[in-house]
């Protein structure tokens, strides 16, 4: 069995603040506990230098990432496999082929038939998008690897974005639907997972009939909305009003979770954060995981997993049978899932070699993370590491310790030819100097080095500085400096102690006296903020959100209900979900009584 799931975590670093996953804070830890064996995110959030080695350095997984090109910090996409499970054949960024391979300046599109995926759009295909392809495979929405059994895309789709980015997001679902068709007919089969951004029926909504009657369309607008209409064609069961588009004549995927579970309503797979809608499930379903009609049998079951925080999008994922029927014979899904000679019958031959395997879009090979080690790997064999640098040569990092270490062994040499020998060292003579090491504890201990005067307390920030004409110095008669120049006496010692003290008696000293209790409440006062307004409803504290729609009160912060929103999406009265209260942040006066 082979189980793929794919996940919108909303910035990968964003899990680990929530359970199961906060316990481990590993990536292995959390593709265990989601038994996966591919695991496909969406929107990473991050740049490239802001990858770390518990991202990209997985043991015992392999990794592939399409980051944004422009946009720092935006969309990500990111495919991790299972290496005891699967290994890829093949693997591109993109969903056109226009980006160059790692070290490469020869597009995907245009390499050898044997080193790409292909199903690649043709110029008037491309030209009907209506988009740059540069800028549209630029965003960091697609990686595509390739297995001997399936094609598998991992894609983030733009959203909805007011209607700012509507010819964009209908080019991106139009580059999608003539790739994958182009690969149908090479007669290899596809498989599409990730957030889609597109709703496909009704059921896939909550309260979709208010939301039609609100915006006063009717059901077959709702249907022919440009991306649910391109997204329905593609699919076996998709609703289709009227004749189907040029091109578009026959459905191509599977949708299986919606095929396992036919009528289940609320099966949704994301949820307004602003809203706090997951509480009451008002979602909608919009991640997916799609196969070719062809081998739609392949499949053993299908869910979301509604019950797994960390995000505002939960889990999907859909397993394979051990058996499938490949080229009319009954063949065990480990052996397609492979290179050619890794697996036979389900039982492995030979092992994953990251000298011969890995592929040179892998997440391993960038330059940063390339020849690098995990704890694993340092007591992996010998052998095994020798065939690995002499396949790929040593990594920049490397090469320059080499050169280091060279130069500082002929410094060596030459220091020792014109050192003398150990025996003339032997000989009675001048002790030579020789330079001392410096450490925190000799630095801060040589008399040499003068000692740094600075601040040594809080209270001698305030206290204020004494200048050489406040206090001159005492001045010092013959006896008392000759007498300096020798050791005390005890009875000189006495006497001296004794002079201190009754000085200390004679100029007194006193700090002004400050109250602490007083002082810490001036501060409180000062900093301490005003106490939120409550609810009408259930006189709970409110919480403070920010206006972003465009318009004149875009930035205004307003105080609201802290409870989620009910099973109907709007605001009740006399429920357990979120009332009606609304309090702009600048009409809220505090109590005074609460000011102390």
């Amino acid at each position: 069995m082979v189980r793929i799931t794919t996940w919108n975590v909303n910035g990968i670093r964003n899990p680990f603040g929530y359970q199961p996953w906060r316990t481990t804070r590993s990536f292995n830890a959390m593709f265990d506990i989601l038994e996966a064996d591919i695991v496909i995110m969406q929107e990473l959030k991050i740049q490239r230098k802001d990858l770390r080695d518990d991202m990209v350095l997985v043991a015992g997984w392999d990794c592939f990432f399409s980051l944004p090109k422009h946009k720092k910090g935006y969309s990500g996409v990111g495919i991790y496999t299972r290496q005891s499970a699967c290994a890829p054949i093949r693997a591109e960024e993109g969903l056109l082929g226009v980006l160059c391979p790692p070290g490469s300046s020869t597009p995907y599109r245009e390499l050898p038939d044997n080193a790409c995926i292909g199903g690649y759009l043709s110029p008037t295909q491309v030209a009907d998008l209506g988009v740059d392809p540069v800028a549209l495979d630029s965003e960091g929405r697609c990686v595509v690897i390739e297995f001997p059994a399936f094609v598998l895309f991992g894609v983030y789709s733009p959203a909805n974005s007011n209607g700012q980015r509507d010819d964009f997001r209908k080019g991106f679902l139009c580059a999608l639907d003539a790739r994958i068709r182009n690969l149908s007919k090479m007669g290899k089969y596809v498989i599409l997972t990730g957030d889609l951004n597109v709703s496909r029926e009704e059921i896939d909504t909550a309260k979709a009939d208010e939301a039609m009657a609100k915006e006063g369309i009717t059901r077959q607008d709702y249907y022919n909305a440009p991306n649910r209409r391109i997204f329905n064609q593609l699919l076996e069961h998709g609703k289709v009003m009227g004749e189907r588009d040029e091109g578009r004549e026959k459905p191509v995927l599977w949708d299986l979770c919606r095929e396992f579970h036919p009528d289940r309503e609320g099966m949704f797979t994301h949820w307004e954060q602003k809203i706090n809608a997951r509480p009451a499930n008002f979602g909608s379903r919009i991640d997916y995981v799609l196969c070719s009609i062809e081998i739609s049998s392949w499949f053993s079951e299908s869910n979301i997993q509604e019950g797994l925080a960390g995000s505002d999008h939960c889990p999907v994922y859909a397993s394979t049978k051990d058996l499938v029927e490949w080229h009319d014979t009954q063949t065990h899904i480990l052996d397609i899932m492979n290179p050619k000679g890794m697996y036979e019958g389900g039982v492995r031959l030979r092992e994953f070699d990251s000298a011969k395997d890995i592929l040179p879009f892998s997440g391993k090979l960038l330059p940063e993370f390339d020849g690098r080690r995990t704890i694993k790997d340092m007591f992996a064999k010998t052998s095994a590491l020798i065939g690995r640098k002499s396949t790929l040569g040593d990594s920049p990092v490397k090469q320059h310790a080499s050169e280091t270490s060279k130069g500082s062994s002929q410094s060596l040499s030459t220091s020792s030819q014109t050192s003398e020998s150990p025996m003339k060292r032997r000989l009675p003579g001048p002790a030579t100097s020789r330079p001392v090491k410096r450490s925190k504890s000799n630095i801060g201990s040589s008399s040499s080095q003068p000692q740094i005067k600075g601040q040594q307390s809080l209270r001698g920030f305030f206290t204020a500085k004494t200048t050489d004409l406040e206090t001159p110095p005492p001045a010092l008669d013959t006896a008392t400096s000759s007498s300096a120049l020798s050791p005390p006496s005890s009875a000189a010692s006495a006497s001296a102690s004794a002079s201190a003290a009754e000085d200390t008696t004679l100029i007194p000293f006193s700090e002004p006296f400050i109250d602490p209790e007083a002082s810490k409440e001036s501060w409180t006062k000062l900093f301490s903020k005003k106490p939120p307004p409550r609810c009408e409803d259930h006189s709970e504290p409110c919480v403070s959100l920010m206006t972003k729609k465009p318009g004149v009160n875009c930035g205004r912060s307003f105080w609201i209900c802290p409870r989620p929103i009910g099973p109907s999406g709007a605001k009740e009265k006399g429920t357990q979900w979120r009332c009606r209260t609304f309090i702009w942040a600048s009409d809220w006066n505090a109590p005074a009584a609460q000011d102390g």
